[in-house]
């Protein structure tokens, strides 16, 4: 609860009984049991004297009957009022009667319409309808020529109106026993929701709301008949008539004014008076007047400042109504701006220490609150140091369990829209507001590569405690900028090596990832042991980073040569684009058997017509051949002749095959280059295919004729 109003004692001991009150401007008119009408001015004051209060006029004829209700219409000029059951209308000034409607007699109640147009050109246009209950009957009427005219024909109605209000083209009417919204144009009836044992009561609220009463409570509702809250508002006793004053609801109780919120329900203030029965209020200027009366008695409903009440407010943590109250000031327009900011900042932390992640990190996305004081909330996501120098409007909540892995989810949702905002421009310096501890703000300029530092970061942080299958995800972002100090030591901790090559990878720290895979490759409990994840590294690696890829295929090419040889084969990019000179010089020193079948892939996969490299293949089919072939005429009986060219059993033949379809195929290898190498008593039929290709056919006619005696040959 706080201070919302005051009350200021007006008029005391009236001789004269109270039946109504209205108000306009300064103005203040009261009705009486006798007939009076008495009409005061009251003007604010300065000191211990809040108010002067001068009777401007009274009328001791204005009706021989109680004056039971007053409207005042100040844009026309008139006051309609209601007394001895019909509906009279009045000079605003003097009190002379403009005229009598006599169809409404025995009229019990009455509402007014009023609407103000303002034309093209600027002037200001009002229109007045009127509709009065007399009976089991509504009239319709409007205001033309200083005068009610009948709208239409009377609408019948079930039972006597005890209240009522316009409600754009319908009457809201509460009966004795249930509240009806009537549409005028047709008369036909909706059945609201029944009364309750107390009198009816319907008030109108200024955004095309309703507030009716049942018993203790109040619902509200449109000018369409639904609710527009899910709760009533419970009031501490019946209430006998409401004012509506924006955020606050008035319940004028038979023992006090109570102050309520619309929207919250809140109790915000009680103010006891004695006996209070009627409420009326006026807006003049951009200022409220409300006044309270009881049979002899007249208060004035006093605002307290606005600065005040959300001082208080602020105080006790009722943010919400500090901020409706604050959009309604009048400051300038800076000033008003940057109290608001306070206050929602203030808010938007408070909803986190009531563990309201969600709506506390949607508010600091609102407010563009820089991201560290929202990551410093939370603990272990911060350097102690750093997080230690920040300032915060309580003592952060110590956040276990469920409760802290609800926090991370929310925080991991605020980051990311964090994050999708700041990598849009990366060049782009924003101002972030900084936690406003003193009520004034404060800002820091950081570049948005720093903030994502910290936000990368701290997701990755999140990532481990929530779900942790985000982690590669998220480190695999080109645009990733973890802090590598940090979260290598975090995913250390975590056992994270996986996901620390990928971090290392994305860092072009290779070195590292290298050396932390071939030493997890050694460890048979480890997720990453044996050299898979070292060939598929190396091999995303190219040519720039050539000296490591040889560096760290030797231990591959040890354990396992067949997938070594992927390292400089896989049909990758990288891979195609290694230096394949170069590479064929490293196997020669550190994978001798792997030259055939690298250069077989270089050669027929990938087509290349590099000399040199279709020599070294001849040479090296040749040295193999040569090995074998010795092996293979020794294993033979004796007095066996060798098979011819290619047909010999295993390896041999094999190979033999392949050298002579190189030489017969190939057009990129230079044949007195390689012919030099092979032996006079050997390699007939390579030797034959050599001389062709150098044109001394008779030398290869003769090779084939005489020597292998295979005549198909020599006639191609």
């Amino acid at each position: 609860m706080h201070d919302a109003y005051e009350a200021v004692p007006i008029l005391e001991k009236l001789p004269l009984q109270i039946e109504s009150i209205s108000c306009y401007d300064n103005n203040l008119l009261v009705g009486t049991k006798q007939g009076h009408l008495l009409m005061y001015c009251i003007t604010p004051q300065q000191g211990e004297q809040r108010f002067t209060v001068r009777l401007l006029k009274s009328n001791k004829h204005f009706s021989k009957r109680p004056i039971v209700q007053m409207e005042i219409v100040p844009e026309l000029q008139i006051l309609v009022s209601l007394s001895d059951t019909v509906v009279s209308i009045h000079d605003l000034q003097v009190f002379n009667l403009i005229t009598t409607v006599n169809k409404t007699r025995g009229a019990s109640v009455f509402t007014l319409d009023v609407q103000s147009h303002a034309s093209l050109s600027g002037n200001v246009s009002t229109t007045l309808r009127m509709c009065a209950a007399v009976r089991r009957k509504l009239q319709l009427y409007y205001w033309k020529n200083r005068n009610f005219h009948e709208l239409q024909i009377d609408l019948g109605v079930p039972d006597i109106p005890k209240c009522m209000v316009w409600c754009g083209d319908s009457v809201c009417v509460g009966f004795k026993t249930e509240y009806f919204l009537i549409k005028t144009e047709t008369g036909s009836l909706k059945e609201l929701f029944p009364i309750g044992k107390n009198e009816p009561r319907v008030t109108k609220l200024d955004d095309k709301r309703l507030a009716l009463g049942k018993d203790e409570m109040t619902i509200f509702i449109d000018f369409e008949g639904n609710a527009t809250q899910k709760f009533a508002l419970t009031w501490s006793d019946m209430p006998i008539t409401l004012e509506y004053d924006s955020p606050y609801l008035l319940g004028v109780l038979p023992r006090y004014v109570e102050i309520r919120t619309v929207e919250s329900r809140s109790l915000i203030q009680s103010i006891g008076l004695s006996k209070p029965r009627f409420i009326t209020s006026s807006r003049t200027g951009g200022v409220k007047s409300i006044y309270v009366a009881s049979a002899s008695h007249v208060w004035s409903l006093l605002p307290l400042p606005i600065s005040e009440q959300i001082k208080q407010l602020v105080e006790q943590k009722q943010f919400e109504l500090a901020l409706e109250l604050a959009e309604r000031s009048d400051d300038p327009e800076v000033l008003r701006k940057e109290r608001i900011h306070h206050i929602q900042t203030l808010f938007a932390f408070n909803l986190f220490y009531q563990h309201r992640f969600k709506e506390s990190m949607d508010l600091f996305i609102q407010l563009e609150t820089d991201p560290s004081h929202v990551i410093g909330l939370f603990p272990d996501l911060l350097p102690p140091d750093y997080r230690n120098q920040l300032e915060y409007p309580d003592k952060l909540p110590d956040l276990t369990g469920p409760d802290l892995e609800n926090g991370f989810i929310s925080l991991i949702e605020y980051l990311t829209q964090i994050r999708m905002k700041l990598v849009t421009d990366m060049t782009k310096q924003v101002q972030l507001q900084t936690l406003p501890t003193d009520g004034s703000s404060a800002s820091v300029k950081l570049s948005q590569r720093q903030q994502l530092q910290i936000i990368d970061t701290t997701l990755l942080k999140c990532y481990l405690q929530t779900n942790d299958a985000l982690i590669a995800p998220l480190l695999r972002l080109r645009d990733n900028h973890c802090h590598l100090d940090e979260s290598e030591r975090i995913l250390k901790k975590y056992q994270k090596f996986s996901e620390l090559i990928i971090l290392y990878q994305r860092k072009n720290l290779h070195k590292r990832a290298l050396d932390m895979l071939l030493k997890q490759a050694m460890k048979p409990d480890s997720a990453l042991k044996g050299h898979e994840r070292t060939v598929q590294y190396l091999q995303h690696l190219g040519r720039e980073h050539l000296s490591l890829i040889f560096e760290f295929s030797t231990w591959v090419l040890k354990v396992n040569p067949e997938d070594g040889l992927k390292i400089f084969t896989e049909d990758l990019p990288e891979v195609e684009g290694l230096p394949r000179e170069r590479v064929l010089a490293y196997l020669q020193q550190n994978g001798q058997d792997l030259i055939i079948p690298y250069l077989e892939h270089v050669v027929h996969e990938w087509k290349d017509k590099t000399v040199h490299l279709h020599n070294t293949l001849v040479h090296h089919y040749r040295q193999r051949v040569q090995a074998l072939m010795a092996d293979y005429k020794d294993s033979l009986p004796e007095g066996q002749e060798a098979l011819a060219a290619g047909r010999e059993p295993g390896d041999l033949g094999e190979l033999h095959r392949k050298l002579i379809a190189l030489l017969e195929t190939s057009t990129h290898y230079l044949p007195q280059a390689v012919l030099v190498h092979f032996p006079f008593d050997a390699f007939f039929e390579e030797r034959a295919i050599l001389l062709g290709r150098l044109g001394r056919h008779e030398q290869a006619l003769a090779i084939y004729t005489y020597v292998i005696c295979d005549l198909a040959k020599a006639e191609l």
